[in-house]
């Protein structure tokens, strides 16, 4: 992921080596209401997906009465520490890499991972992990955007796939187009191999749903490509999802997530939590196209989300 401004981003460098969130005495507990600031910093990560999550959370939070301010820092390690400071107010987020990250540094890099394929599971670890640090994690949608594995059209007719199992139970051997950690990764080779009994006979590193690694796929090169649940270019490339019918892939459902003494009050809860009723994966995978592909500016691509929704006047 990209920063699009390196002002920020500097800026925050700067003044989170000062800022503190809970102290190690008080971590682990509620000390104080929830707050209600006026003005509140909406963080995106920098890519096509969260700056359209944060444009739709500005302006739902305009809607009931907040002013708001948008700011892009593509590194987690900046914009978390940001968010707890109270520098940044909201920031939507995916739920199992969330928790797995923030374990991660509570705990250790070794630590047992605590996002897991079931949502209440991942849900309850997050909230855990995230509560000592002054963070909610609010309600989450009916988004996801997960890990995802796509064949070409043409292949899935020939073998009769629809599913990962059914690419397994086929026997065919299978190259995949992914990243290098691939290799390692337990959603991955590892995981495709252990859960669905995949033959992948090596991992050619194109990245994750890059044009390079589609377009391997597409002329034969390669048999499967690693991509998301979001990606709207699939169809261009004649690709198509197999189902992760066994659930391999963690619970990355969208989820707002707060900085509770500025924005934990219920006003922000209600306004944001307006989206969840509405916004599906398809409708995620449709707005990015209509950003990557039409290049049409993610602001207005909210927008007229939201009002075609009737959730902004």
């Amino acid at each position: 992921m990209r920063c699009r401004t390196a002002a920020p981003a500097a800026l925050l460098l700067v003044l989170t080596a000062c800022a503190t969130g809970p102290s190690l005495e008080t971590r682990g507990e509620v000390t104080a209401p929830p707050g209600d600031i006026r003005h509140l910093t909406v963080g995106s990560a920098g890519f096509t997906e969260s700056d359209l999550l944060a444009q739709m959370y500005a302006q739902l939070l305009n809607q009931a009465g907040y002013r708001t301010s948008l700011l892009t820092v593509a590194n987690r390690e900046l914009y978390e520490p940001a968010l707890e400071s109270g520098q940044i107010d909201v920031v939507p987020e995916y739920a199992a890499t969330f928790a797995d990250w923030l374990n991660a540094r509570t705990n250790g890099p070794d630590a047992p991972p605590a996002g897991s394929p079931d949502l209440a599971t991942t849900m309850k670890a997050l909230r855990r992990l995230a509560t000592p640090r002054g963070l909610t994690v609010l309600a989450p949608g009916r988004a996801v955007d997960q890990n995802a594995f796509a064949v070409t059209a043409a292949y899935a007719r020939r073998y009769h796939l629809r599913t990962l199992s059914d690419l397994g139970a086929s026997g065919l051997k299978v190259r995949l187009a992914a990243g290098d950690e691939c290799v390692q990764r337990p959603y991955c080779a590892p995981g495709l191999k252990k859960v669905y009994g995949i033959d992948i006979t090596g991992v050619d590193p194109k990245g994750v749903g890059t044009t390079q690694a589609k377009r391997a796929v597409q002329n034969g090169q390669d048999q499967m490509v690693l991509t998301t649940t979001t990606d709207a270019t699939l169809g261009r490339f004649g690709l198509v999802l197999l189902a992760d019918d066994r659930h391999l892939q963690n619970a990355d459902y969208v989820v707002p997530v707060v900085n509770r003494s500025r924005a934990g009050g219920e006003r922000v809860t209600k306004a944001l939590g307006r989206l969840n009723d509405v916004l599906t994966t398809a409708d995620l995978a449709a707005m990015n196209q209509q950003v990557d592909s039409w290049r049409r500016l993610a602001s207005d691509v909210a927008r007229t989300y939201l009002k075609d929704k009737g959730l902004v006047k």
